[in-house]
C-alpha cells in the first residue's frame, strides 16, 4: 500500500468517526436543557465564518452561477445541511445515538429507491438483495430499542428516517451541479445557506441575542459540534477522496456506526446488546453491498 493511500484512508476513517460523534455531542448538549433549534443554530453560526471565507475564496476568478444555479444551491442549503441537520436533531431527543447513526447509514438504499422512482434507473437483484439486508438488520435494533424506549423511539426514528430522506435528495440534486462548479466551492455555498436558514429559524423562535449567551458547557460543546464534527470532516472528506476515490472514502464510512455503538456506551452509556450489534453488522453488510461495484 502506498503512502498517499494509506493517508487517504486514515482522513476517510478519522471523517467518519468524527462526523458520526456529532450525535453524542448533540446528546450531551440535551442535558443542558437546550432545544433542537439552539443546537443547530449554534453548530451553524460557528462555522459560518470558515464556510463563509471559503466561499468567498472560491468565487474570485470563478464564473458567476446563474439563475438556475443559485436556485438549485438554495433547494441544496435547505435539503442537505438545514432541514436534514433540524430533522435529526429532533430525533436524537428520542432516539440513542447509535440507532440515529444506522438509520442514516441507509441514505444509500434511499438514494437507490428514489433513483429508482424518479430518474427511472434499474435495480437490479444484487441491489434488492443489500436494501432487504439493510432493513433487516434496521429491523432488529428498532424493535430492541422499543423495548426500553416505547412510543417515543418510534418518533425519533421516524425523525431521523426522515433526515436520512433529505440528505438523499440532497445527494440526487447535486449529481449535476457539483460537476460543473466542483465539490469545494458547492458545499461552501450550500452551508452559506443553510447557515442562513438556521440563524433565521432561530430568530423565529428564540430572541437573536440569546444565542450566544448560553452556558459555557453548552459553548464548549457547541465549538466541538463545529470543528470536529462539521468542518474537519468537511475537508478530511475532500482530501481522503483526492488520494484514494470517493468510493473507497465512502466503504470506510462504516467505521461511523461501529465507533458509535462503542462510543454512546462509554460516554452516554446507552445500552449496547447482542442483538443490537447483529442488526448494526446486518446493516452495515447491506450497505456495504450495495456501495461495493459488482465484479
Amino acid at each position: 500500500m502506498t503512502p498517499d493511500r494509506r493517508s487517504g484512508l486514515l482522513l476517510a476513517a478519522l471523517s467518519a468517526i468524527l462526523f458520526s460523534g456529532k450525535a453524542i455531542v448533540v446528546k450531551l448538549m440535551y442535558r443542558h436543557n437546550v432545544d433542537p433549534e439552539t443546537v443547530i443554530a449554534l453548530r451553524m453560526g460557528m462555522s459560518a465564518p470558515v464556510f463563509g471565507a471559503i466561499a468567498w475564496w472560491q468565487a474570485q476568478g470563478s464564473e458567476r452561477l446563474c439563475g438556475r444555479d443559485l436556485r438549485t444551491v438554495a433547494v441544496l442549503g435547505f435539503l442537505g445541511y438545514y432541514l436534514s441537520s433540524l430533522l435529526d436533531f429532533w430525533g436524537l431527543m428520542y432516539v440513542s445515538a447509535a440507532l440515529e447513526r444506522l438509520i442514516l447509514f441507509l441514505t444509500p438504499t434511499l438514494v437507490l429507491l428514489i433513483s429508482a422512482v424518479v430518474l427511472h434507473r434499474k435495480i437490479n437483484a444484487r441491489q434488492w438483495l443489500a436494501m432487504a439486508v439493510s432493513y433487516v438488520g434496521i429491523s432488529l435494533v428498532f424493535i430492541e430499542n422499543l423495548r426500553w424506549g416505547g412510543d417515543q423511539v418510534l418518533l425519533g426514528a421516524g425523525l431521523v428516517f426522515a433526515a436520512a430522506l433529505s440528505y438523499a435528495l440532497y445527494l440526487i440534486v447535486s449529481g449535476e451541479i457539483v460537476q460543473r462548479i466542483g465539490s469545494t466551492r458547492l458545499v461552501a455555498y450550500v452551508m452559506c445557506v443553510a447557515c442562513a436558514l438556521s440563524l433565521g429559524h432561530y430568530a423565529l423562535v428564540h430572541p437573536p441575542t440569546e444565542l450566544f449567551a448560553q452556558t459555557t458547557p453548552v459553548l464548549g460543546l457547541s465549538a466541538i459540534n463545529a470543528v470536529f464534527c462539521t468542518i474537519l470532516p468537511v475537508f478530511l472528506t475532500m482530501y481522503a477522496i483526492s488520494r484514494v476515490g470517493a468510493p473507497s472514502t465512502s466503504q470506510m464510512s462504516v467505521l461511523g456506526p461501529i465507533s458509535l455503538l462503542f462510543l454512546s456506551a462509554w460516554l452516554l452509556q446507552e445500552p449496547v446488546t447482542s442483538v443490537q450489534l447483529l442488526g448494526a453488522a446486518i446493516v452495515i453488510g447491506g450497505v456495504l453491498l450495495i456501495s461495493t461495484p459488482a465484479r
